[in-house]
């Protein structure tokens, strides 16, 4: 089962299960200086057909379902990101679940309230040591993927390869 499990914003953490292998990372959709506003949706639906289309169909998108933000621009991309994320899936007849970030962290770390450290600090437990320079949205990412594959009855359950 090829499980995406996506942080986002506009340096969106990501991991993706094949069955075999969890491999995690983060994409950049911040504009350029020349671009307009629309066009880090567009770079965000291009990057999930890409990913769509290479090793197989996804099975099933799961995404960090936040409730509250602390800026407003935050709060707007946000948004956009989660509208974007849902019509595609919509589109492509892929499954999307949203998991609130309460779950999750306490998935992770055992406390639902657990700060960035702690859910990068159980990330790093479980192996994966050469998180990227946004080591927050892609450990949050790998920690909602380790939820997916916890609940999910056909996810895969082997030992993961890191690759960097």
């Amino acid at each position: 089962m090829k499980i995406l499990a996506l942080d986002l914003g506009t340096a969106t953490g990501w991991a993706i299960s094949d069955g075999a292998h969890v491999t995690s990372g983060t994409m950049d959709f911040k504009n350029g200086r020349f671009e307009g506003g629309g066009m880090r949706y567009l770079k965000f639906k291009n990057w999930l057909a890409e990913i769509h289309a290479n090793g197989g169909r996804l099975q099933l998108v799961m995404f960090e379902e936040v409730r509250r933000h602390i800026g407003v621009d935050a709060a707007h991309a946000y948004g956009g990101f989660m509208a974007h994320l849902t019509a595609w899936c919509e589109a492509e007849s892929v499954p999307y679940q949203g998991v609130p970030v309460g779950t999750i962290k306490k998935h992770a770390t055992g406390k639902g309230n657990a700060g960035k450290g702690e859910v990068i600090t159980a990330m790093i437990r479980k192996g994966h040591v050469a998180l990227n320079s946004d080591a927050d949205n892609e450990a949050d990412a790998l920690a909602l993927m380790y939820y997916a594959i916890s609940v999910m009855p056909s996810a895969p359950r082997k030992r993961v390869r890191i690759i960097t």
